[in-house]
């Protein structure tokens, strides 16, 4: 069901791209009417129609609808956002915060865009510029080198030795036996701790039958908590150490639960995780990323064994404090965050305690990453959610010669690809090479094919999945030498490939997938990704006989399942 306005009681419901559903009540407002028109603007704002696509997004919203509702009925406006004029718009937006100011504007710039009627100039008004301007806010650039390092080695350290003391104490209690009997020891206390869980110390009393002084004057008791169950300073070395291993968005990292890793072999993990603002993702994550996932599940199993079903699902989760069987299931807000850098003195270049932001870990990862070292080609692009701008301005800060070689190649690349979607498909009407050679000459000589190739050609015997291909190993969008690892869209505006009557299936079956693409992406995102190549598929399905469409129609059943697709491509 997608986000929708409710009636009686007022209200909105959203469904956001990862599946969570979210309700919210904008009853006994004391003007229903603008509190109406306001929330349809609103909707149009949220997924699918716009990009706001989280709660917390939504809630920001939703407080700015009602204090605009509040503050004009408060001055005695009872009406619409018909009934808004400028000199009413403009006085309460000169005296709302800067933040209050952009969302109640957007919210009837989306009210007129369903269609909803606003007064002379108010649209005009809204959609011009601010009173209160927000300033503009730069890309976090990585972190020096140093700090960097200084940042990896803490967490690193506290990881290994908060793990090896774990198991030192796992080993402690395979030796211990009850303390009642056995009289008070680290190993009898460890032996204890690991049947009861992280109880507090007046619980551990009862179970020996003495009181909680004494078990703080026998002394150990923290220290074997802090040994068996991770606390939430070892957490936060965890998903700091994670985020820098992997380069994973910090909402992915956090809403990680055991269900999400999918283990293929040893060594080898699909992690998937949901990205806010792209929704359902997946990673093959890197080996020393894997390593320390085995390690972080055996340091919480312990743990996670005393605790609910729900917990238990959540991959991060540690005690608040030892002794305090209070579980925390994520490495809190910054300020806590902050704190943990203070404690073990992670400083900045000139001695300051470093701000950690953990968007720029994920900014450093890949900017410290030499691109030769994990695709096999300076061809490739960082990320493949990314626009060659956008690495721009956020990964490729060019401080050493490879990161330098990596800007130039992401601009080399865009230049091509441009110039390669200029060139009209090669579409045969029938399967016969000296079709092709005859109506494609150019094309066969920059392909520099041999009669032998031509006809491996137009036979099928290079078919991938939308087009005959001229060079699988040409290295045209990957490493030199090896199979092409384009996506089957990618094809349609490749100078190699040849589309045949018999790729006509295919080809159909990829449009009604650009369809199902187009009715879940906003409109922006769709036309960013996929715009280009839907506008060539029908290009190519046009020249093509009816009688053969008609035929290869009956084919299509229009599912996921008939294309190569990974995870995170797959529609909803």
């Amino acid at each position: 069901m997608p986000t929708q306005l409710i009636e009686e009681p007022l209200g909105i419901t959203c469904v956001f791209s990862d599946g969570r559903r979210a309700d919210y009540r904008l009853d006994g407002l004391p003007n229903p009417l603008l509190a109406r028109d306001l929330a349809t603007g609103l909707v149009d704002l949220i997924h699918p129609h716009g990009t706001a696509d989280s709660d917390g997004t939504v809630n920001f919203y939703v407080q700015a609808l009602r204090n605009m509702v509040r503050t004009l009925a408060a001055k005695g406006f009872a009406g619409g956002a018909a009934q808004l004029r400028r000199g009413q718009l403009a006085e309460f937006w000169m005296a709302s915060p800067t933040r209050l100011e952009a969302l109640t504007r957007s919210m009837l710039e989306g009210f007129a865009q369903t269609g909803g009627t606003l007064g002379e100039g108010v649209l005009d008004l809204a959609s011009g510029r601010h009173f209160n301007i927000q300033p503009y806010r730069h890309a976090l650039p990585p972190y020096p080198e140093e700090e960097w390092q200084r940042l990896t080695e803490v967490c690193r350290t506290l990881v290994d030795e908060s793990y090896a003391a774990h198991r030192q104490a796992l080993a402690a209690a395979a030796r211990g036996k009850h303390p009642g009997s056995g009289g008070w020891s680290a190993e009898n206390v460890r032996w204890l701790l690991a049947r009861l869980g992280p109880v507090t110390t007046a619980r551990f009393g009862e179970e020996l039958g003495c009181t909680e002084g004494a078990i703080w004057q026998r002394g150990g008791f923290l220290e074997a908590n802090t040994d068996l169950f991770p606390t939430h300073n070892a957490l936060i070395a965890y998903r700091l150490l994670f985020g820098i291993y992997s380069g994973i968005v910090p909402d992915g990292i956090d809403d990680l639960v055991t269900d999400d890793i999918d283990w293929a072999g040893d060594s080898t993990v699909l992690l998937s995780y949901v990205k806010r603002r792209t929704a359902a993702e997946s990673l093959t994550l890197p080996r020393r990323a894997v390593r320390l996932l085995e390690q972080w599940l055996a340091h919480s199993a312990l743990l996670r064994s005393f605790t609910g079903p729900e917990d238990r699902r959540r991959l991060w989760l540690a005690l608040s404090r030892p002794g305090q069987f209070t579980v925390v299931t994520g490495s809190g807000a910054r300020a806590a965050i902050q704190r943990w850098v203070m404690r073990h003195q992670v400083l900045t270049q000139d001695g300051r305690p470093l701000k950690v932001h953990r968007s720029r870990i994920r900014t450093t990862h890949h900017a410290m990453r030499d691109k030769s070292t994990w695709t096999g080609s300076g061809r490739a692009t960082i990320d493949p959610n990314h626009t060659p701008a956008v690495e721009g301005d956020h990964y490729l800060t060019a401080v050493t010669p490879a990161q330098q070689h990596a800007v130039e190649a992401v601009i080399e690349d865009t230049q091509h690809d441009m110039l390669r979607r200029s060139h009209p498909p090669a579409v045969i009407t029938q399967e016969d090479a000296a079709a092709l050679a005859s109506g494609y000459p150019q094309l066969l000589a920059a392909m520099d094919l041999d009669d032998a190739a031509i006809a491996e050609l137009v036979g099928g015997q290079r078919d991938v999945f939308t087009a005959a291909c001229g060079d699988q190993l040409s290295g045209l969008h990957g490493p030199k030498g090896k199979p092409c690892p384009a996506r089957p869209w990618v094809c349609l505006l490749c100078p190699l490939a040849v589309f045949a009557p018999r790729h006509a299936a295919n080809l159909l079956r990829l449009k009604a997938f650009f369809s199902r693409q187009w009715q879940q992406m906003p409109a922006a995102q769709f036309m960013a990704v996929f715009g280009p190549y839907a506008a060539q598929i029908q290009q190519i399905l046009d020249r093509f006989d009816p009688a053969v469409l008609a035929k290869a129609t009956t084919q299509i059943a229009d599912r996921d399942d008939e294309l190569p697709l990974r995870p995170e491509e797959m529609t909803a």
